[in-house]
């Protein structure tokens, strides 16, 4: 991340963000709340055809925004899945159940962006280490205040993927 030097915005390089490579997912960190004084933190996530992206959970006080730049994403919302697809955007209320994952058939590209920005980028990093085995789903669940992230349960999510996984076979 690059300061611009009138201390009035930044740029993120491409070629400087830090990118974690998870199973069937990268995470690339561009913007975390304390270089953007607190408005937005903004990750983007590349998918593999039919990937899951996140379990069902909800943030307290953050509103999410997802941005489709290329293939399909699921996302649940509440109570209901929707498809959004490349040029889409969906925005998700703070306090509302919501999971995503990679449409069927092709990768998917998108842009995420959750505001007011926190520091967000520990927790991305908290979960590729559960990954590598150097932490454990504890360390995620005792950091659900931290970084507003906070797990549930969704049995339309659960019919949903089941049904997805169904039509990979």
């Amino acid at each position: 991340m690059t300061d611009i030097p009138s201390g009035s915005g930044i740029v993120v390089r491409a070629d400087e963000a830090e990118r974690l490579t998870l199973p069937a997912n990268v995470t690339t960190l561009l913007a975390e709340g304390a270089g953007t004084n607190g408005a937005f933190s903004a990750i983007r996530a590349t998918l593999e055809p039919g990937a899951d992206g996140a379990r069902p959970h909800h943030h307290s006080k953050a509103t999410e925004l997802f941005f489709v730049i290329s293939g399909s994403v699921d996302i649940l919302v509440g109570e209901d899945v929707v498809t959004a697809r490349a040029g889409d955007l969906a925005v998700v209320a703070p306090g509302t159940m919501h999971a995503f994952a990679a449409g069927n058939g092709e990768p998917a590209d998108l842009l995420i962006v959750f505001g007011p920005g926190i520091e967000r980028f520990d927790y991305f990093r908290l979960l590729r280490d559960v990954v590598a085995g150097d932490a454990s789903i504890a360390d995620v669940l005792a950091s659900q205040e931290r970084f507003d992230n906070w797990f549930g349960e969704s049995a339309v999510w659960a019919a949903h993927r089941a049904a997805s996984k169904q039509k990979r076979v």
